[in-house]
């Protein structure tokens, strides 16, 4: 893990395309919710299950030849405070594929200390949206390629227009009046280099994800995007990806055993994309 922290990191911008076409490989990214230092899940982050440890978690799916993991500390923002730096520090002493954390990155500093304790990237949401210079700041001093822009998006209805997408925090208890795709583009000029888009409304349903959503905002962007919310079965997974997905997150087909990363990635290969070969 690189903890890289210097301001004379690059700036990049990068669009992973089919793996066929370009030789860049697709991301399977197991994502572990933390509350109170343990891995939680729900269903649109309501009725919170303990699911165990993080760093033995990501250790397990790393095992299994996860790409990558996204860690979410799902309270800090809300309860605003810092990330818990133990299991992020625990993890990358483990954990030797990249890792992403976000919850409570408000400020260049605690970014740095996500970055010392082993994280690759951090992901902002909450705080870039009050201060959307945050991203800026993040990519001038880390690089774009450190900073994950997290987006929940919540379908607008009852409306006879187009459909429409609303930017909410607090696990989607709070609407903020955004439009989807306005804000990633804004926030893609900012400098993330990263977006990390979850539909709210299919979190936790393994209904499939948002792929109108996903269509929407990978046409209009150049950085990867993260599927997230509504993985239940490996077509889902494989959909998001013909959708214009450069990685699928998921968390419950994980953690339950419904599948493991190996034959996510099987399928995955199956359907034509190109994925990290596992070692050993």
């Amino acid at each position: 893990m690189s903890g890289e922290t210097e301001a004379s990191l690059p700036k990049i911008t990068v669009r992973v395309e089919r793996g066929g076409e370009s030789g860049l490989t697709f991301r399977v990214i197991p994502c572990l919710d933390v509350k109170d230092g343990r891995v939680v899940k729900g269903i649109q982050f309501k009725n919170l299950r303990d699911l165990g440890d993080p760093a033995e978690s990501a250790r397990r799916y790393a095992e299994q030849g996860a790409d990558e993991i996204v860690f979410l500390d799902i309270t800090a923002a809300p309860e605003g405070r810092d990330t818990d730096l133990d299991w992020v520090r625990r993890t990358a002493e483990q954990v030797f594929i990249p890792l992403s954390v976000g919850g409570g990155v408000r400020k260049l500093d605690d970014a740095a200390r996500l970055l010392r304790a082993g994280a690759d990237k951090v992901a902002t949401n909450t705080a870039a949206i009050e201060r959307p210079e945050l991203l800026t700041e993040l990519a001038e001093h880390f690089g774009s390629q450190c900073v994950v822009l997290s987006v929940d998006a919540k379908r607008l209805t009852g409306s006879d227009q187009p459909p429409a997408w609303d930017v909410v925090t607090h696990g989607g208890r709070k609407a903020r009046n955004m439009d989807v795709l306005e804000w990633i583009e804004r926030g893609v000029e900012l400098g993330a280099g990263e977006i990390l888009l979850t539909s709210i409304d299919a979190d936790g349903t393994r209904d499939g994800y948002d792929l109108e959503l996903m269509r929407r905002v990978t046409r209009q962007v150049s950085v990867p995007v993260i599927a997230s919310g509504g993985a239940g079965n490996l077509d889902h997974l494989a959909d998001a990806m013909e959708a214009g997905a450069s990685a699928v997150l998921a968390a419950s087909i994980f953690h339950e055993g419904t599948y493991t990363v190996a034959e996510v990635k099987h399928r995955l290969r199956q359907r034509g994309f190109a994925m990290r070969e596992e070692i050993g």
